[in-house]
């Protein structure tokens, strides 16, 4: 006999597949594999508190997993220079407009090398991007 929260766990993974949602397929199919090596090794179906044990311990190992990326980001992190505000952007991106003589959305291509090569590991690409797009649109 399946118990309902096996139940659950199926009917929801295959929602997640029609869904097309990989995070939550792949989180499923990790609990429900767990589950059907726990009914193996015991040779029996197992209980709702059975299969919350197998889920708390999947939690307890993801959150182990969260702080030790936290804490090797936050590593990582003390050899990034500091990130440029938005304005500060700007500003950069205004020099670079006016140096590559752009004056329009088409001329982003003779933009964009010259201040990713000046804002490296400063800013975020896209914001980057994003910037650079607003001012040759205006």
């Amino acid at each position: 006999m399946e118990t309902d929260l096996k139940e659950k766990l199926n009917t929801d993974f295959r929602q997640a597949m029609k869904d097309g949602d990989k995070v939550r397929r792949s989180t499923l199919r990790l609990v429900l594999a767990a589950v059907k090596n726990a009914e193996i090794a015991k040779q029996t179906v197992l209980t709702n508190g059975d299969i919350l044990g197998i889920i708390s311990k999947e939690v307890k190992q993801h959150q182990e997993m969260v702080d030790q990326e936290e804490a090797e980001l936050a590593i990582l992190e003390e050899y990034m220079p500091q990130q440029m505000t938005r304005d500060e952007i700007i500003a950069e991106a205004r020099i670079a407009i006016e140096e590559a003589g752009a004056q329009g959305p088409g001329d982003k291509g003779k933009v964009m090398p010259k201040i990713i090569a000046r804002l490296k590991g400063r800013a975020d690409g896209r914001e980057i991007n994003e910037i650079v797009t607003e001012l040759l649109s205006s």
